[in-house]
């Protein structure tokens, strides 16, 4: 079957590994990727895709209803892949409004245009909204988030994404939408903004500076490998059903001080270092402002009944996440120097 697929976000750190994803296995498709091409969506993550005949690159914003229902009209998409958002827990809670207004709004805008062009004929039809575990707030040392777990976001982050999620599943409830959720565990991988803390510290580590761990250190991270996301948002795609949620995790629970302290290690090793010099340059910061203790996924409903499973263990794709960018240190300094942005 040919399909349309708009994917929203597709410049971005996740959005990039899935439209290449797309592009490459799926011939037959037309891939659509839309993106505004804000601090985080970086045209240089998709070069080597850029000139295939079943890919076009599309610059706007998803909460500009006009654009995109022109969009619609255009090149009469059958399917979305929704992944364009604000993701970073800090820059939420200095500036909740632009949260709201991308998550929430922008979600609403692509599902008022799906509905105004798809006109009620949902046959083969999909809207695919990926979201966060962060919806579900936080655990204590044991249990893991479930897909009916209930929602309870702590930070202006999580609650946008609960917002959308939920706008998502009133759409379907109502109108009878053709759509499927998941929600992830945090993602870690190449071409990851350095705003997050693993590109951060390897990019500190690089340059001597502090590792500036939040707390005592103790909060506790679900990670899956980048590539491993795509690989189950496409098996999603291709076989969920219709109104159902999928949670997606690594099974890879690390605290962050472990997490830092093996990355330190890591990084001694492939820069030569004598061991222990990276660890020296961790330093405890204040805590960040309702941080949530620990998140857990329990994949059990994708690995059942789609048959997805990570393929990826934990400390191998660190060390190939590590290898990236080494490798690529003026893909870090363009994005450090703000090079990158006159590729808009």
């Amino acid at each position: 079957m040919k399909r349309k697929i708009l994917v929203t976000g597709g410049a971005g750190f996740i959005g990039s590994h899935v439209v290449r994803r797309f592009v490459n296995n799926y011939n037959h498709y037309k891939v659509y990727n839309l993106d505004s091409l804000s601090y985080a969506g970086n045209l240089e993550n998709l070069y080597d895709i850029e000139s295939k005949n079943n890919y076009k690159f599309i610059h706007g914003d998803i909460c500009d209803h006009d654009f995109i229902d022109k969009m619609f009209q255009k090149y009469d998409f059958d399917s979305v892949i929704h992944l364009a958002a604000e993701s970073h827990v800090d820059r939420s809670i200095e500036d909740p409004l632009l949260f709201a207004k991308t998550n929430i709004l922008g979600t609403l805008v692509l599902l008022n245009s799906c509905k105004k062009y798809w006109k009620s004929d949902f046959k083969n039809k999909l809207f695919y909204h990926v979201s966060t575990d962060e919806v579900y707030g936080s655990l204590g040392t044991e249990g893991y988030f479930t897909e009916s777990t209930p929602y309870s976001p702590n930070s202006p982050y999580s609650a946008s994404k609960a917002g959308s999620d939920h706008f998502v599943r009133a759409y379907g409830e109502t109108y009878d939408f053709p759509f499927v959720i998941s929600n992830c565990s945090n993602n870690y991988g190449p071409n990851q903004f350095p705003e997050k803390l693993i590109p951060l510290f390897i990019s500190n580590i690089i340059e001597g500076k502090f590792l500036p761990v939040y707390g005592d250190g103790n909060y506790t991270r679900d990670w899956l490998y980048v590539l491993d996301h795509a690989s189950a948002i496409d098996t999603i795609f291709h076989d969920g059903k219709i109104g159902e949620t999928y949670n997606i995790g690594g099974g890879n629970e690390w605290k962050n001080i472990d997490l830092v302290l093996l990355m330190c290690r890591l990084m001694d090793n492939k820069l030569s270092r004598k061991i222990g010099t990276s660890k020296k340059l961790i330093k405890f910061v204040e805590d960040r402002p309702g941080h949530d203790l620990r998140y857990a996924i329990d994949a059990n409903k994708i690995q059942n009944d789609l048959g997805w499973r990570p393929d990826v263990l934990f400390e191998n794709g660190l060390s190939q996440t590590i290898d990236w960018y080494l490798k690529n240190k003026i893909w870090i300094q363009k994005i450090k120097t703000k090079k990158y942005l006159n590729l808009k």
